[in-house]
């Protein structure tokens, strides 16, 4: 029943920098438990010629373009051709690859963003991870923490997975498409190429090539 929410079953490889780090675990929202020691320890790999350490634990590459009003934490990492707009807020432990777009007053924090991801407009992302060409229109943000602070859990059908995590926003998968003012609550995992409509609240697991039009309606993307 849960395989679909594998790594391998939600990215393609080689799209990130963490791809050999996820293929190692069992859940993708697994990474987020240790992210923080890996950031740090890939970045003090980087190849120097390509990344400048612009701060201890925060190595951006060369051609990445960062506005000058944005914030950047502890323990991140900015890929080649990334555009951090202005007014980013990157508060640490983010995983940021190549030619992603974090926009103007967007917060992120504990993600890890394939290549190609886009969070363009007054998003909040925290402790989730966006797979490859992953958008979040305007206004979408993760939910990260659920009401009475329990600990969050992956429901699919029927079943549940056990995160032990207390704050886990969402997994998307390769090519989501999240529509505007969307909120994703605590432990949602929205599989390859499937869509959101704006508006929508989003609890649990979305099939891969399907569109969410609201909870209980789901339809098969043709």
């Amino acid at each position: 029943m849960f395989d679909c929410m594998r790594v391998s079953e939600l990215f393609e490889p080689s799209r990130s920098l963490a791809w050999e780090y996820l293929a190692e675990l069992e859940w993708p929202w697994d990474a987020l438990k240790s992210i923080s020691n890996y950031i740090t320890e890939l970045g003090a790999n980087l190849d120097k010629s390509e990344y400048s350490a612009m701060a201890d634990d925060v190595w951006v590459h060369k051609t990445a373009r960062v506005a000058p009003t944005a914030f950047i934490g502890a323990r991140t990492i900015i890929g080649a051709d990334a555009e951090v707009r202005h007014c980013a807020f990157i508060r640490g432990n983010a995983l940021i690859g190549d030619n992603v777009v974090v926009g103007n007053s967007t917060e992120l924090k504990n993600v890890i963003l394939f290549d190609r991801a886009q969070v363009p407009h007054y998003n909040y992302v925290g402790d989730s991870i966006l797979g490859f060409k992953a958008h979040m229109g305007a206004g979408a943000i993760t939910s990260n923490v659920k009401g009475d602070s329990s600990l969050v859990s992956v429901v699919c059908g029927s079943g549940r997975i056990k995160t032990e995590l207390k704050k886990f926003g969402a997994v998307l998968g390769d090519y989501a498409e999240i529509g505007c003012n969307a909120v994703l609550n605590p432990g949602s995992v929205v599989g390859k190429n499937s869509n959101v409509y704006p508006l929508s609240m989003v609890r649990s697991f979305i099939p891969a090539r399907s569109i969410y039009k609201k909870q209980g309606e789901i339809a098969e993307k043709v």
